[in-house]
C-alpha cells in the first residue's frame, strides 16, 4: 500500500495580480522503503510538490494523502500530529540550532512530542549516522557533511514513515554529497522509510529507485 499518494494535484498562486500555476495535474505514489528523486530546473515545481507532500501546504485541486490520511481534511492539531509523528524533513542549509549541542538538536523532535528517553534515542540515531562521538559538540564545530548527517539523524530520530529532502547535497562538495546520498539510500532500506528528494544532482540516479523529471509544473 502506498505511503504517499499525490493524485492529480494542481497548485495556483496569485502573484502581482495574476494567477501562476506551480503544479498542473501531478500524480505519484511512493511506497515504504522507496527512494524517489525529483529533478528539474529551479521553478519547475519541485519545492512546491515537497511542501504538499509534507502537509506544509495544500493543493488547489486534487488530493494528497500520507499513510491514508488526506492532508486537506485535517485540522491544525491533526496536521501537527501528522508532521510530528510521520514526516521527517531535511534541508539544504541543515537548519541546526546553533545554541544547542549535536545531541540536543537531534533529540528536539522527541522532546516536542513528549517521547520517553529522548537522549538515549538521539545517541542511538547519531551512532547510526556514525557521529555518536560528536554528541556534545556544537554545530559550528562540524563540517558541512557532518552537519547534514546530524540533520538526517534529527529527521530520522522519531522513525518517520516519510522523509522529505530539499536539495540535501546542494551545499556540499561532490564526494561529501555522494556520502550523504548513500546514507539516505541506507535510511530507506534500514528504516523502510519512503524518501522523496528534490535535487539538481544527476548523481542521485545511482542511489534512487526512480528519478522523476519535472518541467513547468509537470512530470515529464
Amino acid at each position: 500500500m502506498a505511503l504517499l499518494k499525490i493524485e492529480n494535484v494542481t497548485k495556483q498562486y496569485q502573484a502581482q495580480g495574476q494567477q501562476v500555476s506551480a503544479l498542473s495535474g501531478v500524480s505519484l505514489q511512493l511506497n515504504p522503503g522507496q527512494f524517489f528523486a525529483l529533478v528539474g530546473r529551479s521553478g519547475c515545481g519541485k519545492s512546491t510538490l515537497l511542501n504538499l507532500a509534507g502537509a506544509m501546504d495544500f493543493p488547489s485541486s486534487g488530493q494528497v494523502s500520507i499513510d491514508n490520511q488526506i492532508t486537506s481534511n485535517l485540522d491544525d492539531a491533526g496536521l501537527t500530529a501528522l508532521r510530528r509523528t510521520k514526516v521527517g524533513f531535511i534541508f539544504q542549509n541543515f537548519q541546526l540550532l546553533p545554541t544547542l549541542s549535536v545531541a540536543e538538536n537531534v533529540e528536539l523532535p522527541l522532546l516536542l512530542a513528549g517521547s520517553p528517553k529522548p537522549r538515549q534515542r538521539a545517541i542511538e540515531t547519531l551512532t547510526w549516522v556514525e557521529l555518536g562521538d560528536y554528541a556534545n559538540r556544537m554545530p559550528h564545530q562540524l563540517s558541512g557533511g557532518q552537519m547534514q548527517r546530524v540533520a538526517i539523524a534529527r529527521a530520522l530520530v522519531h522513525e518517520p514513515k516519510l522523509l522529505l529532502a530539499d536539495e540535501p547535497i546542494g551545499n556540499l562538495d561532490t564526494i561529501t554529497g555522494n556520502l550523504i546520498l548513500d546514507l539516505l539510500r541506507r535510511a530507506a532500506t534500514d528504516f523502510q522509510t519512503a524518501i522523496l528528494m528534490a535535487t539538481h544532482s544527476a548523481d542521485s540516479t545511482r542511489v534512487t529507485d526512480q528519478t522523476i523529471e519535472m518541467r513547468d509544473g509537470l512530470i515529464v
